[in-house]
């Protein structure tokens, strides 16, 4: 049996699975601790550059798991030969210290093989809510919740779970614009108050 008659056997779930399962791996490996006011991460790939020689070449052998996923879901290995190429530049060029090290940072193909996938499984499984991948882990959690609970499986539970951080996120905004607003108006009227005087 060939290798394209077996991927075509996947569910749109069992894709869907094994997109969110490479969503965490680039997290874990590109993007862990995101730099601030960035969409840059930093990940265990730039950790283990850090390790001379070694710590390149076992970011190499990690992100062959990323490629191994892509395969899963019947993403063509033409499609792939661009990162597969870009990961081994990417251990080359981490073998140069320091340089290694911000070159990693940068050039993250885990994550370019997340978006391979992603196009992949948009068109060949009809896909289109991404919020597994955007969500890896709230959305598996939220998966073993709802087998042991139906009121996990209400959508507005499932919603507001699936959207703690963007709501966190919110709730920050508006905290800072008023803790700005409350200085603003503090200094204003101490500025009043001065001037009266």
């Amino acid at each position: 049996m060939s290798n394209q008659t077996q991927q075509k056997k996947l569910t749109q779930q069992q894709a869907v699975a094994v997109e969110r399962d490479l969503a965490k791996f680039a997290n874990t490996m590109d993007s862990l601790v995101r730099i601030p006011f960035t969409k840059q991460g930093v990940g265990a790939d730039a950790a283990l550059s850090t390790v001379p020689f070694a710590g390149d070449i076992a970011g190499f052998i990690l992100t062959l798991y990323a490629f191994k996923k892509a395969r899963e879901v019947g993403v063509p290995q033409h499609k792939l030969n661009g990162v597969v190429k870009l990961a081994i530049m990417d251990m080359l060029v981490g073998f140069v210290p320091i340089v290694g090290t911000l070159f990693d940072v940068f050039i993250r193909p885990s994550r370019k093989t997340l978006e391979i996938v992603h196009d992949h499984i948009r068109e060949e499984y009809q896909v289109d809510n991404d919020i597994h991948v955007v969500h890896p882990f709230l959305h598996e959690s939220l998966e073993q919740k709802q087998k042991n609970s139906a009121f996990w499986r209400n959508p507005i539970v499932s919603w507001i779970w699936l959207r703690i951080p963007d709501l966190l996120g919110i709730a920050v905004v508006l905290l800072l614009l008023i803790a700005l607003w409350a200085g603003f108006s503090y200094a204003w009227q101490l500025y009043q108050s001065f001037k009266a005087s």
